[in-house]
């Protein structure tokens, strides 16, 4: 029973590391089917906005809505050199940074 356990467990870390990586390059195509439908601005451009307002190391990226119809904002989630975490949000349509802000959590 053990061995079943160990092998089943094993089965479910590899599959989940291996699907990993496709669903990240699936956000990627999906941030750019939507930035280009709305004629917002690039994931690159929007990084690079990021990375000026906060320099560190892109953990994570999406592409979100704001509430009440307001635009689209690319959030990202910041490791700076001291390992502390932000989050730091471009307006998608602008490329402005609208916000930045320490992650406590």
């Amino acid at each position: 029973m053990k061995t079943f356990t160990a092998m089943t467990m094993t089965g479910l870390v590899t599959l989940i590391a291996l699907n990993s990586p496709l669903h990240a390059d699936d956000d990627v195509r999906e941030m750019k089917r939507i930035s280009e439908g709305l004629g917002l601005i690039s994931l690159e451009q929007a990084k690079t906005a990021a990375l000026e307002a906060k320099p560190g190391v892109i953990e994570d990226a999406d592409l979100e809505d704001r509430d009440m119809s307001k635009g689209w904002d690319y959030e990202f989630e910041i490791v700076d050199a001291d390992g502390n975490e932000w989050e730091v949000y471009v307006d998608a349509k602008t490329g402005e940074v609208r916000k930045v802000e320490k992650d406590w959590f």
